[in-house]
């Protein structure tokens, strides 16, 4: 039975797409049957040059384009907003259904969020959707991307306590553009003491692997 996993992060450019990709890499490499899904993304004229196409070609899925996500956008503006101007708003039946399409194929589904958790993925008179209820929606854990450097701490204790609050399951926390030093270091001490999530892996800029044993990371898939 096909397993699946929620990629957010404590905002955006925050490099999720980027950390995605490698974990997809490094799952894939270790011959685990691993896809990717994505149910709204803004911000790109066609799926081969979005986030979506990113991770299909750098973690050489060569998964079939129109199963990677549900809605594109091509204004670079919260989902919601960019449902609104293009007139073609997320329905929780689709994404459902295509996320189920994806499952068929493999056994390990990655599914990457928009920006920060708390991202409004359609907001009208007819349905408010968040991120938050696409990951209930999926029956998902989660898997929390943050920067290594200042100003972490507070972005990523506040992430963990709202999914916590939602009653959403973290699984654990990677940190991106890793270069080290006290400061860095502190932050992860400080992350696990405060939040009791673990810091499972360190990402540095330009970095072409996930130091994670794909084992591992398999486990957090559920």
């Amino acid at each position: 039975m096909s397993k699946g996993l929620f990629i957010t992060a404590t905002g955006t450019d925050i490099g999720k797409t980027y950390v995605t990709a490698l974990l997809v890499k490094k799952l894939r490499e270790a011959n685990f049957n691993a896809g990717y899904y994505k149910a709204a993304l803004s911000g790109a004229d066609n799926i081969a040059e979005s986030d979506a196409g990113f991770v299909n070609r750098i973690a050489n899925i060569h998964q079939d384009e129109q199963t990677l996500l549900s809605y594109l956008y091509k204004n670079a503006v919260s989902p919601h907003l960019a449902a609104k101007i293009e007139g073609n708003p997320v329905e929780k039946d689709t994404v459902i259904s295509d996320y189920a399409t994806v499952q068929k194929n493999y056994d390990y589904v990655t599914v990457e969020g928009s920006g920060g958790i708390i991202c409004p993925i359609r907001y009208d008179d007819k349905a408010k959707y968040f991120l938050t209820d696409i990951i209930k929606w999926l029956h998902l854990p989660t898997l929390i991307i943050a920067d290594a450097g200042l100003g972490t701490i507070n972005s990523v204790v506040l992430t963990v306590e709202y999914l916590k609050h939602q009653n959403i399951k973290v699984q654990g926390i990677i940190l991106n553009n890793y270069t080290g030093g006290i400061m860095q270091e502190d932050n992860i001490k400080m992350i696990e003491d405060l939040t009791d999530i673990p810091v499972i892996a360190l990402v540095k800029p330009n970095d072409k692997d996930i130091d994670i044993d794909a084992k591992f990371l398999a486990s957090l898939y559920l």
